[in-house]
């Protein structure tokens, strides 16, 4: 049976846009989208009068949430299983539990409420900091969310050959049929003084042959996995962060790995470079588990 893929759903327009792209996704993947509107309305019981006491306000404004958003799932993608719960509970937890039975997790990148001018949703970052599955983002402009550039970028950390995240990206890039980037930033600090430094003789070109030899061990397996993806390579001087977000602005996804230690399932799991594109790329961010 295949797993479906989770969206949390609020309301808002932005987890509209997140059900939006979900539907997509789910439709290439041939997978099940399952809609989870996770809210503690049982805590606000008996503020406003309900018209029938078995059903309070509240939980009937969340059934409709859930249910609108359905609706629009199936009028996006026809040919998708669509489902819809309301869960009595924390959005954060009904999510996290969700993802150990799918196969990826999509928020939008804010929520309702006074956090909504946030950079991103309190519940997106900790979604995606802490999920046991790849958990998609869903932020950018309108070509970048609907696929108009067909690109996608996967940035390629220090891992000595192929990670979750290169995986993931392509087989990405094989069911969309888009092109995927792999980039790889690297930085020649002066001073530095090390046996294939001294080998090279020039610093400069040192660092660029060893971001070269990242990018092969990285992509070699899963090229040959996956033969019919085409991929572009680019080393690039200077900061992950910025080389990343400069190749995000005319991509559809930007990929990338989180670090995860077994065992832990309290605080947030994920470097800087994550935590940045998070925040400020512009084009839906996935986020892949890598198990340490």
């Amino acid at each position: 049976m295949d797993l479906p893929l989770v969206v949390g759903v609020d309301g808002s327009h932005h987890s509209l846009q997140a059900v939006d792209w979900a539907v997509d996704a789910a439709a290439r993947h041939a997978v099940p989208l399952r809609l989870i509107h996770a809210s503690l309305w049982e805590r606000y019981e008996g503020i406003a009068p309900a018209a029938d006491p078995a059903r309070p306000w509240e939980l009937i404004r969340e059934e409709e949430i859930a249910a609108s958003a359905a609706e629009r799932a199936r009028r996006g993608g026809p040919e998708v299983k669509v489902c819809a719960e309301v869960l009595p509970e924390d959005p954060v937890a009904a999510l996290l539990r969700a993802g150990r039975d799918a196969s990826g997790l999509v928020t939008g990148s804010r929520g309702r409420g006074e956090l909504a001018a946030l950079l991103l949703g309190s519940v997106s970052l900790a979604v995606a900091a802490r999920a046991s599955c790849p958990v998609t983002v869903v932020r950018g402009g309108e070509p970048n969310r609907r696929g108009a550039f067909g690109r996608i970028v996967l940035g390629v950390g220090e891992k000595a050959g192929p990670s979750a995240a290169t995986r993931f990206a392509f087989r990405e890039a094989e069911v969309s049929g888009r092109t995927l980037e792999a980039v790889r930033a690297w930085r020649a600090p002066a001073g530095e003084v090390t046996d294939d430094l001294l080998l090279e003789g020039d610093p400069v070109r040192a660092h660029w042959a060893r971001a070269e030899r990242t990018l092969d061990h990285a992509l070699r397996a899963p090229g040959r996995d996956h033969p019919e993806v085409t991929v572009d390579r680019e080393t690039v001087e200077g900061t992950a962060r910025k080389a990343l977000l400069h190749a995000a602005a005319t991509a559809d996804l930007l990929v990338l790995g989180a670090r995860r230690g077994r065992g832990h399932s309290v605080g947030l799991e994920f470097g800087r470079i994550a935590h940045a594109a998070l925040h400020h790329a512009p084009c839906p961010v996935a986020i892949v588990p890598e198990w340490v």
